[in-house]
């Protein structure tokens, strides 16, 4: 079986109330992985109201020992002359 796409984690945004990872899914709800399972290298987010799943692609050092989801860094301004 494949996957139905895959997206990086920086495209993923953290939810603090289901304490993952969603990416929206075509069928409505949103694709989720734990920060549990990428500390264990698990790279499937998965549906929890279709069949279908996401490869997610990450750094797993940056998850290794995270107690928290790192923090996404801001667009640093540039001066424009």
């Amino acid at each position: 079986m494949s996957a139905y796409d895959e997206v990086e984690i920086e495209d993923m945004e953290w939810s603090e109330e289901l304490g993952a990872y969603t990416y929206p899914c075509p069928c409505g709800d949103l694709f989720q992985i734990t920060l549990a399972d990428l500390r264990l290298g698990e790279e499937i987010a998965r549906c929890p109201s279709c069949s279908l799943f996401l490869t997610v692609v990450y750094n797993e050092e940056d998850f290794a020992d995270a107690k928290e989801p790192p923090q996404k860094t801001a667009p640093q301004p540039v001066a424009v002359a």
